[in-house]
């Protein structure tokens, strides 16, 4: 949609980081032979039997050619506090997670991503950052995090960072010297503004208009030295003022404290948030009110300012000093690819190696027609840079909900998973989508543990329902936790959704998952094929080729986003003759014999891998 329309319109009204629909804004041969097909359950022609994981070892992480390694890794989002908890306290932890880290060797996960584990008061559990160098006692030590990193190393796992450079917590030590005085040496650090005048009775008027996307004004005054300062989310996150070069110098630091400790890269928070308007004008109203009660707003002066692609060049420049292809991912809910492929700093490549394109996965529709030209549009305009698709985060409701129509939800899945593994794009997947774990929406406000679903209760219920413990077994606490009582509930089909069951259960998700995993790891055409649609025009099927390399075998895929039977045929004349495709992977029984390019009969909510013959 257009570029105009504000971050605060979308699900929910929240920006950056947190949920939005994005509705309105916004899978080569086939492994050769019985080892690879006996080895998977899914494929064709093979024996129902659980994945045996035999190229776990190999990495996703490992470095192809002259390809960064991050091209062709699975990267894999973990919410420490929901993982593993080691300790019986009710919360995970680093060493939680390094206890798990033979799973995600087991899915060849390539790289994880750690939501923030610095300390932190937890007002926006840990996204309010108190030290950015060190690690809040609740998950660990320091040494915790070195034996996390090394442990992961020999798995060929690489660790990705949360960096929130946006704002920093209240409890700060640089925002505490901030709000001592106007003068002090760090008051420039912050965005400090005198009230725009005074109402009858005394009472200070914030400097403008300016929404936070937690309810409210986005300045707080401050009765000490008389003057307001600007947080764009919680009022204990201040915004840092990044036209100060002080600040840039501090927040690169922290950058080089962690690159120095052996972490790959970093996924930034909110960042296109770091600047804002500075003649302070009003953000234009779009009428309404969101779920807090505020006016909504576009966020013309406060998001996607240009200045914030100097940081991102200068950013850019400093990792790239590094050895080993750090990696620099965006969390960019953004109204348009132009607006994305400005993050990757266009043809010139020299800004985020991997901004998040939310555009695809955020649809929150099952529609053949929107997914195919989102899709398209990442593969013709980001000036060949390479896309990052993401279906599932911690802050939006899981995938299995969003797009589930509560009959077909499995299937549905799978389809969102073959996507997401066999498009030409780099995949970012959530902890627990492998299992199909859905939402746990709280029924009570007395049970919110999310601040905003505190304050929006009951239009807003929060953001706990995605962020539920990692369901592991069928035993106590879905074997995430010894405590007598976790952090949060454990989702109430822990039973049936979970690992072990799932890893005996040759059409699980799970091992749906592995099994695309592990042919997009080994097949040419879906590591480095360029990618061509098909039957453009079909709203029910949407199908793809992803070309051979070097002569060799292309790979077709099709969806069904309908619950009802398709039929389709294929042309594929761009790709060069061919009369048959044989069947690779499908969850559906009538096609795994099936070598047929015509009159391809898809059930519903099916998806269909063949190699070009």
């Amino acid at each position: 949609m257009g570029a105009s329309m504000s971050r605060k319109h979308y699900r929910l009204e929240m920006p950056g980081r947190f949920a939005k629909s994005l509705e309105t804004m916004l899978v080569a041969a086939a492994l050769c032979g019985a080892t690879f097909a006996a080895a998977h359950g899914q494929m064709a022609n093979a024996p129902a039997v659980p994945v045996a994981h035999e190229v776990a070892g190999h990495g996703q992480g490992a470095q192809s050619g002259n390809d960064p390694w991050w091209k062709h890794a699975v990267f894999y989002e973990i919410y420490p506090r929901s993982f593993q908890d080691s300790n019986g306290d009710g919360l995970g932890d680093l060493n939680g997670i390094t206890e798990r880290l033979g799973y995600l060797q087991s899915l060849d996960i390539g790289a994880i991503w750690l939501t923030p584990v610095y300390p932190s008061p937890l007002v926006d559990f840990g996204y309010d950052i108190s030290d950015y160098e060190n690690i809040d006692p609740q998950y660990g030590t320091l040494a915790d995090f070195d034996r996390m990193v090394a442990e992961a190393k020999t798995r060929h796992i690489r660790v990705i960072m949360d960096m929130v450079m946006n704002h920093t917590s209240d409890q700060h030590k640089w925002f505490l010297e901030s709000a001592s005085s106007r003068t002090n040496p760090k008051r420039d650090w912050f965005i400090w503004q005198d009230p725009k005048g005074y109402t009858a009775d005394g009472k200070p008027i914030p400097p403008n208009n300016w929404i936070s996307g937690f309810g409210g004004s986005a300045w707080q005054y401050d009765p000490r030295t008389k003057q307001f300062y600007y947080h764009e989310f919680y009022k204990q996150q201040p915004d840092l003022n990044w036209r100060n070069p002080e600040v840039e110098k501090a927040m690169f630091d922290t950058v080089r404290f962690w690159l120095d400790r052996g972490v790959s890269g970093f996924r930034f928070d909110a960042v296109p948030s770091l600047f804002e308007d500075q003649k302070l004008r009003d953000n234009p109203a779009l009428g309404g009110i969101n779920a807090q009660g505020d006016p909504i707003l576009e966020d013309t002066y406060t998001n996607n300012l240009p200045e914030v692609h100097d940081v991102m060049r200068r950013l850019r420049a400093m990792v790239n000093h590094y050895p080993g292809d750090r990696v620099l991912i965006g969390e960019t809910y953004l109204p348009s690819v132009q607006e994305l492929d400005k993050w990757y700093g266009g043809s010139k490549h020299d800004e985020l190696q991997l901004p998040m394109d939310m555009q695809v996965g955020f649809t929150n529709k099952l529609d053949a027609s929107l997914l195919r030209q989102r899709i398209n549009d990442a593969e013709t305009s980001i000036d060949g840079n390479q896309p990052l698709f993401v279906f599932d985060n911690h802050d939006n409701k899981r995938s299995w909900d969003r797009y589930g129509d509560g009959v077909h939800n499995e299937a549905i899945a799978k389809v969102l998973a073959t996507l997401l593994l066999t498009s030409r794009s780099t995949p970012l997947m959530y902890y627990g989508e492998e299992l199909g774990m859905s939402t746990s929406v709280p029924t009570r406000k007395e049970d919110v543990k999310d601040p905003i679903g505190i304050t929006g209760w009951p239009k807003e219920k929060g953001r706990d329902g995605e962020r539920t413990p990692m369901q592991w077994n069928g035993e106590k606490n879905a074997g995430f936790s010894t405590a007598s009582t976790t952090w949060l509930p454990i989702g109430v089909d822990y039973k049936t959704v979970n690992v072990r069951v799932e890893e005996g259960e040759p059409d699980s998700m799970l091992n749906w998952y592995k099994t695309l995993i592990a042919f997009r790891r080994s097949n040419p055409a879906l590591r480095n094929g360029t990618m061509v649609m098909l039957d453009k025009n079909n709203p029910s099927v949407l199908s793809f080729v992803r070309k051979g390399v070097d002569g060799g075998p292309s790979v077709v895929v099709a969806v069904n986003c309908t619950g009802e039977p398709q039929t389709v045929s294929f042309d594929l004349r761009a790709v060069g003759k061919s009369i048959s495709a044989k069947t690779v992977i499908t969850d559906a029984p009538s096609l795994r014999g099936s070598s047929k390019l015509k009159d391809i009969a898809l059930p519903p909510f099916s998806s269909w891998v063949g190699s070009i013959q």
